[in-house]
């Protein structure tokens, strides 16, 4: 019998009501507020995402923590907090095996857990929030909100309500920020494998704050650049972390195909992010900026460069509905020059999800009329895994057409329907933990 997910009463109304409220406000703080490297004078968010030099280089390891208050956190009845939240620095790995420190934010409940089975540790891969240090979704938790008066920037904390709805439940959150973004080097967006990473060494680090070990239940949660990132992970967790008992995951909305996602959102009110990932993918493969740069204009080559150090609000604010036309050299688009390019279209290739079979099941959802990470090719993610013997639920979310290319209605509007509706991720994800049987593939 499915585990009937429930809101206990007593236990967060309020909190939920606020964590509605700041989801809200993250996202129209995001409407009313860009081939070359990271700029390197760049400051750090705060000394906190400095790492030491030299620390514990095993996956998963902690290099420090510190106490940090939780946004729209409600009392309990005698006004204590509900949980304990720090402010984390953690060991990953890049995509070639080198150790990197990683921030994060760690939510320790102090109230029990709702839900069945025993405590379980949730691992949140957070939306697109940018490519500068000061958009990393730590800097924004105890507050809902980091401005950058410097840079005219500011970033919302997009994770709130997630972070939030699971908290209140009992569970243990951790939300990563990802490689390169608050610490050093640039953060390398898209990029199935050090995302991978980073969420499974999330689940490590949150292993080891809380002292509960390996077999601690863990599920997985993203949307968008989360959705790609728990994919990922899930299918990369026999590989990198065996230990691990994952229990569940959604990937919602995932980002699979980059190819797809880069053409479909050149023009979209986000196109700017499509630089996010160039300045990725040229960091890490630094041949292949001598073969692109020549086909940009002066002003393209400054436009990645701002925006490697810009925040999706940035973007929508600074650069709605950017096309990569106007700055490449004969006026086509930059991913009809990007697939020209075989070295470009090799490692565009390689970041596809779905070559591997994730050990336990998990729960894609997509709209058919998603204006920003195209329906098709979350599809086929599920097709692909089915075919390699995976335990995959496929559901379709029906939302019509509202304002296209405009990302909020048919991107956002999935995430809060699919995320917390009735019978959907959070229902998914505590069947996962009551051990309702479940096997096989379901495409709607």
């Amino acid at each position: 019998m499915p585990y009937q997910y429930r809101w206990k009463a007593g236990a967060g109304p309020n909190l939920r009501v606020r964590a509605v409220v700041v989801a809200v406000v993250a996202c129209l703080g995001s409407t009313v507020v860009g081939l070359t490297a990271a700029p390197a004078a760049a400051a750090p968010v705060s000394d906190f995402y400095i790492p030491p030099a030299t620390f514990d280089q095993a996956p998963g390891a902690i290099v420090k923590e510190t106490p940090t208050p939780i946004f729209a956190t409600a009392p309990t009845a005698n006004g204590t907090l509900p949980v304990d939240g720090r402010l984390v620095m953690y060991t990953s790995r890049t995509q070639d095996g080198t150790p990197v420190a990683v921030s994060g934010t760690y939510i320790e409940p102090t109230h029990p857990w709702e839900g069945p089975g025993e405590r379980p540790t949730v691992v949140i891969a957070p939306g697109t929030s940018g490519q500068g240090d000061h958009c990393a979704i730590s800097a924004a938790f105890s507050s809902g909100l980091f401005a950058d008066p410097s840079k005219l920037s500011i970033s919302a904390n997009q994770e709130a309500l997630s972070a939030g709805a699971w908290s209140a439940a009992g569970a243990r959150v951790f939300v990563t920020d990802y490689i390169g973004l608050g610490t050093p080097g640039i953060h390398t967006y898209a990029n199935r494998v050090e995302q991978a990473h980073a969420v499974l060494d999330a689940a490590r680090a949150a292993n080891n704050l809380s002292g509960s070990g390996d077999a601690t239940p863990l599920l997985f949660w993203g949307y968008s650049q989360g959705g790609g990132a728990t994919a990922a992970a899930a299918e990369m967790l026999p590989t990198y972390a065996p230990e691990l008992n994952l229990k569940g995951t959604w990937a919602g909305g995932p980002t699979a195909n980059l190819i797809e996602i880069l053409d479909t959102i050149d023009g979209a009110l986000i196109g700017g992010a499509i630089g996010f990932a160039i300045n990725g993918f040229i960091d890490r493969n630094p041949e292949i900026r001598p073969l692109l740069a020549p086909r940009l204009t002066p002003e393209g080559r400054d436009l990645l460069a701002t925006l490697s150090d810009s925040c999706i609000g940035d973007v929508i604010m600074k650069h709605p509905f950017l096309r990569t036309a106007p700055y490449t050299t004969d006026g086509r688009s930059l991913l009809a020059h990007l697939q020209e390019i075989p070295e470009v279209l090799s490692d565009l290739n390689d970041q596809r999800i779905g070559t591997m079979t994730p050990p336990s099941p998990v729960l894609i959802t997509s709209g058919r009329n998603d204006d920003t990470v195209p329906y098709g090719q979350a599809r086929r993610l599920a097709e692909d895994w089915c075919s390699l013997g995976a335990t995959v639920t496929f559901r379709t979310n029906e939302l019509p057409p509202i304002l296209p290319g405009t990302t909020l209605p048919n991107h956002f509007g999935p995430l809060l329907i699919d995320g917390y509706g009735t019978d959907t991720a959070v229902s998914f994800l505590y069947d996962r933990l009551a051990d309702a049987p479940l096997s096989g593939c379901a495409i709607d």
